[in-house]
């Protein structure tokens, strides 16, 4: 495609894509502040280990709504060093993202204690593989990018300028793309997990767990 159908082909998405991405973006706020407002509920320490897959979902969320926000004019801002720089911060935002940060121990200690079914336990658990999985394929596959562009920014100014201008915006919307499906797995399992954990039996779990760690010290 030559550049002439290339500009006329995003001027056109600039006006469309918004459009398309408005129910995507509706969503994500909604659930932000859904994830939130519960995640503030939990905090007390009566429910930690509510408020351990609340923190969980609220840090996948804030990282995809961080990414729409760079989509649009990563795919179709006019100017060239603007979509370069919004794709680099998407990229950025999946290398940089640290999931073991908030999961690990702390969430199969949640799940343990809150006795989430076995079927369910192992379906979010291989959900977040998945996201691992995407993130360690961006960071092989763009690692060098990332260090000379937009995080540590490479000595070498000839070859941060040409890694700049020469980024394909769609591998790395590519990469984002598989990120949003691997984490929309993982926070489309929350609500039954949630609905668990905030029964009866799963509030009984907890406070159980409290009580018996109460009486051991």
């Amino acid at each position: 495609m030559t550049d002439i159908p290339k500009k006329i082909a995003r001027a056109v998405m600039r006006r469309v894509l918004p459009f398309k991405e408005r129910k995507r973006d509706l969503a994500l706020k909604a659930a932000l502040a859904e994830i939130h407002a519960q995640a503030l509920r939990s905090r007390d320490g009566r429910f930690s280990e509510s408020n351990v897959l609340f923190n969980i979902a609220l840090f996948l969320l804030i990282a995809e709504r961080d990414i729409q926000a760079q989509k649009v004019d990563a795919l179709t801002h006019p100017d060239a060093w603007r979509r370069s720089l919004s794709a680099r911060v998407i990229l950025l935002t999946i290398h940089e993202w640290d999931i073991d940060k908030v999961t690990g121990r702390q969430l199969r200690h949640a799940l343990d204690v809150t006795r989430v079914p076995e079927e369910l336990r192992q379906s979010l658990l291989a959900a977040l593989r998945s996201v691992r999985a995407v993130q360690r394929q961006a960071r092989k596959k763009f690692s060098f990018l990332r260090n000379a562009t937009i995080a540590h920014r490479d000595p070498d100014a000839l070859l941060q300028y040409e890694a700049i201008v020469e980024l394909d915006q769609m591998e790395v919307l590519d990469i984002a793309g598989e990120f949003y499906i691997a984490a929309n797995a993982f926070i489309g399992l929350l609500p039954k997990v949630i609905l668990h954990i905030g029964s009866m039996p799963g509030l009984m779990a907890q406070i159980e767990h409290r009580a018996e760690s109460a009486a051991r010290t």
